[in-house]
């Protein structure tokens, strides 16, 4: 599926690195909230250092799959969504700041640009 996307951010290994990505961002030990960042650019590579682009990666790998391929990743992420959830805070002003706020990962509190 990574190689017949036509999508920029789709690419061979791409679905292993957007995991990677969510569990790292998850990987804090402790009660406190995670705060997700932006990405200082969009480009392929940089574009992941914002969680919600990874989650939005996989979303769309989620939507491409075969049906099988598709309920194995499903199960990992729903299990990181949980998490992500239960981590981060509600962002109140999301349909003002976020370009995709009907998705609810992207409707969560931020902290800046990543490394900064």
């Amino acid at each position: 599926m990574e190689w017949r996307s036509g999508d920029y951010y789709v690419y061979p290994g791409t679905t292993a690195r957007a995991l990677r990505r969510y569990q790292e961002f998850l990987a804090p030990q402790g009660c406190r909230p995670l705060y997700p960042r932006y990405a200082r650019c969009s480009c392929r590579g940089c574009s992941f250092d914002d969680v919600r682009h990874a989650r939005d990666v996989l979303e769309q790998i989620l939507q491409e799959l075969p049906p099988r391929p598709r309920l194995e990743l499903k199960r990992r992420v729903m299990f990181l969504d949980a998490a992500y959830l239960g981590r981060t805070l509600p962002d109140p002003f999301a349909h003002q700041r976020q370009w995709r706020s009907d998705l609810w990962w992207r409707r969560r509190l931020a902290d800046g640009e990543e490394g900064g």
